[in-house]
């Protein structure tokens, strides 16, 4: 369009290109370059342009029971949104406010984020699965002016002082809870919105909180170009595609819902789809697959593993173009299942809270099973020696700053030290460890602080655990170092079972041979507990606890401590000790 804006027009040229190159590699990588923008304002300068080309095109569609349930065109968005901020600016929200959004994955989600960003005001997702101490350390620290949130959640807010505006979503016949504002009286506002001025690309726009395990999460911010402009790269990844039905499995207040939730099926003018339930059916998510046309699928590895012990070959995947999984690893016995079953491939993709998506198995493109895929058009990964801090084939992931990639985080908010940290040497540290190819294709190996030594061999927890889940009966496994008194650490597995398989020792020895026959003796598991694995409230397991728990049991020497209850180690079955 000659008409368009100069900084839509050079972002919609870089998307075309992505579009043209979907399954041709080497060609996106060569040609890509990130838009150059000075001002941009996501929502009015994107979303509100491809409202106005495709105003009747599906932009929201909530599978639900009952009122959660939604269907949105872009028309409908675009106009609801502007109610939005232009109510929110009757309640005196101003740019650079920040607004903490606590809601689930109902419609207004979408209007407020559409809303704020119109507005310059910067959000601070969050699940709603916080309690009254989390958010009494997230509005001070994160300075909150405003608060949406469902009227099901408000008395977690009542112990925090403070004159932050307290707007209130109800759904039903739910009523407004006292000295709350009722989010419903946003549409009795102006769906016309003027915004009071430009907004610059490096201003403030995220600001996430990460789920991490001290009691003071680093505070990621992104401005209006890192997540909204960055996500190019997760389209290109996802293989979104103009009028693409995609359905991704995820809770809003984490990144991967504004990946695959908001910015990269908006970017490619598709429809995000929802599902709605409040608890997770592998059957009822099956169903929507057909009954919704849907084309595009991601879900995390725990979804994907829960659904290989479902019915795959009941589903209705006749629209299903492409499969992909972010979060943590997938597990190539994963992969295997869902391509005998549906005769697609599942591709592994890897990015973070800091980034957008880094890494992946791209559309068209030779998978090797067990590679999280290849750099991104954007991305300049290195592979950075932790020790010598020299690029190789095994290392630290690593993004080049000499080729800063826009969807890189700006840096930790108000943490100098954590920021400096990440970004010493000239390099941006993701703090996982990978492997590189000859063809450029990366194999995760962990965490820096997950990968442990036993008899001086070091052990990626990655490559044991994707053989494990191989065996029948295990439906999750986590490998964790237990401390030895001559090994120094050995292998040992903590393992969730398949429905109908008792934790019994006949159980263990069938675990423990199977792994015996598929790993060197060095990678073997020596010692085996049946247990349910510890998560984050985002669903990736956590390890650190599990070691600690082995250091507790044992001591750091491997001297102390009894078994645990349900726990068995190789010498209690003759034949498969060394």
């Amino acid at each position: 369009m000659t008409d368009e804006h100069p900084s839509t027009a050079a972002f919609r040229a870089a998307r075309d290109l992505l579009l043209r190159h979907r399954e041709d590699y080497d060609a996106a990588v060569a040609d890509f370059r990130w838009p150059q923008l000075e001002t941009f304002n996501w929502a009015l300068d994107w979303f509100d342009v491809i409202a106005a080309e495709h105003p009747d095109r599906d932009a929201l569609w909530i599978v639900a029971d009952g009122p959660a349930a939604a269907r949105l065109s872009y028309g409908e968005l675009s106009a609801r949104s502007n109610q939005v901020a232009n109510w929110l600016r009757g309640l005196g929200a101003r740019r650079g406010d920040r607004l903490l959004l606590m809601v689930s994955n109902i419609a207004p989600l979408w209007e407020v984020i559409l809303g704020a960003m119109k507005l310059g005001v910067v959000i601070i997702p969050a699940t709603t699965l916080l309690g009254p101490a989390d958010l009494a350390d997230r509005i001070p620290r994160g300075n909150v002016r405003h608060v949406v949130t469902e009227a099901g959640q408000t008395a977690k807010f009542e112990p925090i002082p403070g004159d932050w505006t307290r707007i209130a979503v109800s759904l039903g016949d739910e009523s407004t809870p006292d000295g709350w504002t009722a989010y419903a009286d946003a549409f009795g506002a102006p769906a016309e919105f003027t915004p009071d001025g430009t907004t610059a690309a490096s201003d403030p726009l995220l600001l996430y909180f990460t789920s991490g395990t001290t009691a003071q999460p680093k505070l990621v911010q992104h401005t209006q170009v890192s997540y909204p402009v960055g996500h190019l790269s997760t389209m290109y990844w996802i293989g979104l595609q103009p009028g693409d039905v995609h359905l991704n499995i995820s809770s809003p207040g984490w990144a991967k819902h504004a990946w695959s939730n908001v910015f990269a099926p908006w970017i490619a003018g598709a429809t995000v789809l929802i599902l709605g339930y409040e608890r997770f059916s592998a059957d009822a998510l099956l169903r929507v697959l057909g009954d919704c046309g849907v084309t595009t699928f991601c879900a995390p590895p725990t979804v994907w593993r829960l659904l290989i012990q479902a019915d795959l070959a009941a589903a209705d995947i006749s629209a299903i173009r492409e499969c992909v999984a972010a979060g943590e690893p997938l597990n190539p016995e994963v992969i295997e299942q869902v391509r005998r079953a549906w005769g697609i491939t599942v591709r592994d993709g890897y990015g973070q809270t800091e980034t957008t998506a880094q890494v992946g198995n791209t559309p068209g493109q030779e998978l090797k099973l067990g590679s999280m895929g290849r750099p991104l058009p954007g991305y300049p990964v290195v592979l950075v020696d932790p020790v010598t801090g020299t690029p190789g084939r095994e290392g630290e992931i690593c993004l080049d700053l000499a080729r800063r990639p826009l969807g890189l985080m700006t840096g930790y908010r108000d943490d100098p030290e954590r920021d400096a940290e990440a970004m010493a040497g000239g390099y941006y540290h993701t703090g996982d460890v990978a492997t590189i190819d000859d063809d450029g294709y990366l194999t995760y190996v962990g965490r820096t602080d997950d990968v442990f030594k036993a008899s001086d061999y070091r052990i990626s927890p990655f490559e044991l655990e994707s053989v494990l889940i191989e065996h029948e009966a295990v439906a999750e496994a986590a490998v964790v170092p237990s401390p030895d008194p001559l090994r120094l650490a050995v292998p040992k597995a903590y393992v969730t079972l398949v429905a109908g398989y008792e934790p019994s020792a006949e159980t263990a020895r069938s675990i423990m041979a199977y792994a015996r026959q598929r790993l060197a003796p060095y990678k073997r598991i020596r010692r085996l507990e049946f247990a349910e694995l510890p998560k984050t409230i985002s669903g990736k397991i956590r390890r650190v606890q599990l070691r600690g728990a082995e250091e507790d049991r044992h001591g750091t020497d491997g001297t102390g401590g009894p078994r645990g209850t349900m726990e068995f180690w190789e010498e209690d079955f003759p034949g498969l000790k060394d």
